[in-house]
């Protein structure tokens, strides 16, 4: 199952270490406890709305960015899971072929 906290957790952990920014300082730009935007970014909380336009406007990036970035993510894991899914129903090749010699 794909997780959308999980990935969005991610994402938005890229974007603040690739700004060279800790926890810290985003926290205190985003007016959120520390300890909540760890639990964010580690897909144990579910952002709202509300907060996630603050962490995001404390990234000074676009919400619809980070929504894009999240969306492709999750595309790519659906993708991996239809793959491995399919490959796991398909029987061995030649496992299931019985000659008889009438």
């Amino acid at each position: 199952m794909v997780l959308f906290r999980r990935l969005l957790g991610e994402v938005l952990r890229t974007r603040r270490i690739r700004q060279g920014r800790t926890l810290r300082q985003v926290s205190a730009d985003a007016r959120v406890s520390l300890g909540y935007i760890s639990e964010v970014e580690r897909g144990q909380k579910e952002a709202s709305s509300e907060l996630l336009a603050s962490i995001c406007a404390a990234l000074d990036v676009p919400l619809s960015e980070i929504l894009a970035e999240v969306s492709d993510a999750v595309a790519l894991e659906e993708a991996a899971l239809a793959i491995a899914v399919d490959e796991a129903a398909a029987p061995a090749a030649g496992g299931d072929v019985v000659a008889s010699a009438a």
